[in-house]
């Protein structure tokens, strides 16, 4: 049961870091940047798992690649591991996610999702295995895939303008998620701002408050959905990456039954590029 809840638990943490934190807002062009990152998840103060995620980004599109493991404890007993990525391009003052790709496995198991959209809208969905079929849950329909990101663009908020980025309107938003198999809403609070050091970054972080809100895919009855709903300790810090407009996840804390799960980066090297430099 312990590793069950710590399981879900992981999952959630990636899908916050994932699927919960983007702007979709108009802004002006930033200079090229780079990121690369390194996070521990662990439950309870007990690691459980480690992942690395490089963004790549001008003023016109961005890339992103991430890969992630259990560790600790939980490696003794299961071998999931997995990677996903994303692309796509900035445009009409916001960012329109392209392609996303995840392949996941565990214990022999495999998880795939292809998601390819245009203009914001979802125009081909591919997952595996496909979604199980249940009178409760919550249909899928093309009316609620428009306007949307995927979950690995999702990480990383896109502030127009020339503010300060870690101002509390950056924290001000709703997010609307489609991971594959769900489409939710992440909405995001300003709750206080923090100084937060690890290596290559120190400096100010925005800390908002995060509340999960489904709108299809679910299944409303499902505990679990019953209480992500009404979970009011969920937070993520944000911080700015160098030469540019956007701002990455640098932890993320959720509440759960057995503990709370906390995916926080360990290394954090970003750096602005000169512009057409490779």
């Amino acid at each position: 049961m312990a590793i069950s809840m710590a399981d879900r638990s992981s999952r959630l943490a990636g899908r916050l870091l994932g699927a919960g934190l983007v702007l979709l807002a108009a802004g002006p062009a930033f200079a090229e940047g780079q990121l690369d990152a390194k996070y521990t998840l662990s439950v309870g103060g007990v690691e459980i798992g480690r992942g690395s995620v490089t963004v790549k980004a001008d003023d016109a599109a961005y890339e992103i690649s991430g890969s992630a493991r259990l560790s600790g404890v939980l490696r003794a007993v299961s071998s999931a591991k997995g990677v996903a990525a994303a692309r796509g391009s900035l445009g009409d003052g916001r960012m329109l996610a392209k392609v996303f790709a995840m392949n996941a496995e565990a214990d022999g198991k495999e998880e795939n999702a292809r998601i390819a959209m245009t203009k914001g809208a979802v125009r081909e969905t591919d997952v595996e295995p496909p979604l199980k079929s249940y009178p409760d849950r919550v249909p899928v329909t093309q009316a609620v895939l428009q306007d949307v990101i995927d979950p690995m663009s999702g990480a990383f908020v896109y502030v127009p303008g020339s503010a300060d980025l870690t101002a509390p309107a950056t924290c001000d938003r709703a997010i609307p998620v489609y991971d594959g198999r769900q489409r939710y809403d992440i909405v995001l609070s300003y709750a206080r701002k923090e100084t937060v050091e690890v290596e290559g970054y120190s400096g100010p972080a925005v800390v908002c408050a995060v509340r999960y809100k489904p709108i299809a895919g679910h299944r409303p009855s499902r505990y679990t959905v019953q209480y992500m709903m009404a979970n009011k300790d969920m937070y993520a810090w944000l911080v700015p990456i160098p030469g540019t407009r956007l701002m990455a996840p640098f932890r993320v804390s959720v509440a759960t039954r057995i503990g709370t799960a906390v995916l926080e980066a360990t290394s954090f090297e970003a750096q602005p590029r000169q512009a057409g430099a490779r």
